[in-house]
This record gives structure tokens, sequence and C-alpha cells, in this order.
């Protein structure tokens, strides 16, 4: 008698084994909540208080239209304004906030 051939087995790897292994895209926040982070530094701080108003006003503008371009040009006054505050040996500026700003910036 002929022995049967042998059956090779493979096991698959279990599905949470599968998305573990998966990595996750990253993505840069949105403009809107940078900037109300922004918003809240700056408040904190006490900070250039007409900067504050017109990114209240922008943000405003952005939930009702999602134009972005106020909020753009606001970024980079922030970002201007954080970049003074830091050659001014300021604290409390974190730099993951200048970070976002600039990658926010880039876009």
């Amino acid at each position: 008698m002929a022995k049967a051939a042998a059956k090779k087995v493979t096991k698959k790897a279990p599905a949470k084994a599968v998305a573990a292994k998966v990595s996750k895209k990253v993505s840069a926040p949105s403009i809107d909540k940078v900037m109300q982070q922004v918003l809240e530094k700056l408040s904190s701080m006490g900070i250039d208080q007409k900067l504050q108003d017109d990114i209240k006003w922008c943000l405003g503008s952005f939930g009702f239209d999602k134009n972005p371009i106020g909020l753009y040009d606001t970024a980079s006054r922030a970002l201007a304004v954080f970049a003074e505050a830091k050659a001014n040996k300021a604290k409390g500026i974190p730099a993951k906030l200048i970070t976002d700003l600039k990658n926010v910036l880039k876009k």
C-alpha cells in the first residue's frame, strides 16, 4: 500500500496580529484645531489681543463658510509672534504648537 501524501497545514495569522502590523498614517492636524490651540495659548500668555480677536473672527468665519484663507493669514502672524516671544525667552510656548503651525502653513 502506498502512503498518502501528507498535507501541509499553514496557519494564518490572526486578524488582530495583521492589523497591528499595518502602520498607521499620521495625519497633520487641521488648521482650525491648530488655531484654536494658538488662541488658547495667546490668551493664557496675554499676548497680542488684536491677533486673538482676528483668530476668533476667522474661526467663526471658517465655521460658517469653510474658507480657511483668513486662518492661514493669522497662522503666519501667530508664528511670527511666537518666534518673537521665544527670542525674548518667553516660557510656555510648546515646540509642538510651533511645529504644528509650520506644518499647517506648508500645505
